[in-house]
């Protein structure tokens, strides 16, 4: 019997876009339940275990946005992905704050769903580990307990500004961070609409780890929503 690569709980009022999607990521190995609205999908989590959550953003009645914010005060660590439309970055920063884990634009390629999806997935299962430990992504190591960053063995000398920028967004590999999180998590003053300090500090960090913006190895950004680091960069760039 072929292993699941997991149970989806698809959310989405558009009934041929759910047998669709339904029937795609059936074949390509995962379980799906299907969902209308939010107030069925709120429904089906407190009914039966799912490993991830497929939310549409845009839905009559109780909208994505609320429900994404339902389920993520129930199930805290519940991989959500919301569909958003393209081009549209309001609706990515609401999904992101909202506690969405990751967003993906229609039109997508089913591809990139499935990844994406295994990815919450795998991540979603892994033992969780003490934030004290080292973080390690692919040539990166940040100890937070020393307060040290290595790169390919070598020490990066931050600022602790830079360290805590850093940290923030290893500690969520492969996952955007919007801006609104990001000026949170580091405490700066000031209205986080005026981007200005997060550019600085995120150029300061890319010329240390000898990244670029126009072809990233480390931190990319994420359209107008935010930052992302990459789960597997390419070492050496």
């Amino acid at each position: 019997m072929k292993e699941t690569q997991g149970r989806v709980l698809i959310v989405e009022d558009d009934a041929s876009l759910r047998r669709s999607l339904r029937a795609t990521l059936g074949i390509l190995g995962f379980e799906v339940g299907e969902a209308g609205n939010g107030e069925e999908g709120l429904a089906s989590l407190r009914a039966g275990h799912y490993d991830a959550v497929l939310l549409d953003i845009n839905m009559p009645g109780l909208g994505g946005i609320e429900t994404c914010v339902r389920m993520r005060r129930i199930f805290t660590r519940l991989p959500i992905l919301m569909l958003t439309v393209r081009g549209n970055e309001d609706d990515k920063v609401k999904a992101l704050d909202a506690g969405a884990d990751d967003y993906i634009t229609k039109p997508f390629q089913i591809r990139e769903l499935a990844a994406r999806l295994r990815t919450a997935i795998r991540r979603y299962h892994a033992p969780e580990s003490p934030e004290e430990l080292p973080i390690t992504v692919g040539d990166l190591t940040l100890d937070p307990n020393q307060r040290t960053a290595q790169k390919a063995g070598a020490e990066i000398h931050l600022t602790p500004l830079e360290f805590d920028t850093l940290k923030v967004l290893m500690s969520h590999a492969g996952r955007p961070v919007s801006h609104a999180r990001l000026h949170s998590a580091l405490g700066l003053a000031g209205d986080f609409s005026n981007r200005g300090h997060l550019r600085v500090l995120i150029g300061q960090l890319r010329k240390k780890l000898g990244d670029t913006s126009a072809n990233p190895t480390y931190i990319v950004t994420d359209g107008y929503v935010g930052y992302r680091f990459r789960e597997s960069p390419a070492c050496g760039g």
